[in-house]
């Protein structure tokens, strides 16, 4: 397998993580709520995972706990942030703190343990191409978030919740006024997101990954965060942008498998690199931003 190959076999599952708590942070966003605890979310959400799945528990179970488990922690930032209308900047810096502080509590006794990950499922015909073939061999979790993008595309785009949501965010007030119920939403939306984020987490655990380390989420959840602005709030951007940023989190490895001489640390800041130059592209667009942006985000709303 060259360098090629090996990017488009192992891109889906690396962009997955990335994904999943992508999607949830844009739930939230649209709601105009701004969670900077993905981070957090995500390293709680791997180690209830990985301790359920090592204690013999099952992949289902243990991807059900790292989503209770993160939902539990995303809602206590909306009681503060949604309850006493503190400042959400703030409180998702400290619940992320809170997320990782319990993370590396409660994983210190399974450092550099292992569990068995999850086995590949492949499209007959189209996992035979020549060099994207590897594309179409990936595990259940992959192709489920791939299902989730379509779902939640097609929520904002078609269904009555995706308007409600979408309507909290743009004019709480107009919302309120016509009878929806915007602190439920918004906390509907927090707890929702928080379990994307556990669910992320546990992928990277106990699939991607299946082996336990201190700090293993290793800035997954800001480039999460980074993507929903780098996608412009639209879900087939976040996508696309996060099987980008997989891409990119594998080229180190191809390249050091090629013999390349470059720096590993350089190879490795190569994901945080390109989220710098893609924001600041992004970021320099305000016709764009303002076009899809969440005209409430992070504002409390009062009645």
């Amino acid at each position: 397998m060259n360098a090629i190959e090996f990017i488009f076999a192992g891109m889906l599952a690396a962009a997955t993580p990335f994904l999943l708590a992508a999607l949830g942070e844009l739930v939230v966003e649209r709601a105009g709520v701004l969670n900077l605890g993905v981070e957090g979310l995500m390293a709680l959400g791997a180690a209830l995972a990985f301790i359920v799945v090592y204690h013999g528990g099952g992949h289902f179970l243990g991807f059900v706990a790292a989503g209770l488990g993160s939902a539990v922690l995303a809602l206590i930032f909306a009681g503060i942030t949604l309850g006493f209308r503190a400042n959400q900047v703030a409180t998702g810096l400290a619940i992320g703190i809170l997320g990782q502080g319990l993370s590396a509590l409660f994983g210190k006794t399974y450092e550099s343990l292992t569990v068995k990950g999850l086995p590949k499922l492949s499209i007959p015909g189209l996992s035979d191409i020549p060099i994207v073939g590897g594309l179409f061999v990936q595990d259940i979790v992959v192709w489920l978030s791939i299902a989730a993008t379509v779902t939640i595309w097609a929520m904002f785009a078609y269904s009555k919740i995706g308007l409600v949501v979408r309507a909290v965010g743009e004019n709480p007030k107009a919302a309120h006024a016509i009878g929806y119920h915007v602190i439920a939403v918004r906390f509907a939306a927090v707890a929702f997101g928080g379990a994307m984020a556990g669910f992320a987490g546990a992928y990277a655990a106990i699939v991607y990954t299946p082996l336990w380390a201190d700090g293993m989420i290793a800035g997954r959840g800001w480039i999460a965060i980074a993507l929903v602005v780098f996608g412009t709030w639209l879900t087939g951007r976040i996508f696309l942008g996060a099987c980008l940023f997989g891409a990119v989190s594998l080229m180190s490895l191809a390249a050091q498998a090629t013999g390349l001489n470059v720096p590993s640390q350089l190879l490795a800041s190569l994901p945080y690199l390109v989220t710098i130059i893609v924001l600041g592209i992004i970021s320099a667009d305000r016709r764009l931003l303002k076009l899809n942006g969440v005209a409430s985000l992070g504002e409390p709303f009062e009645r």
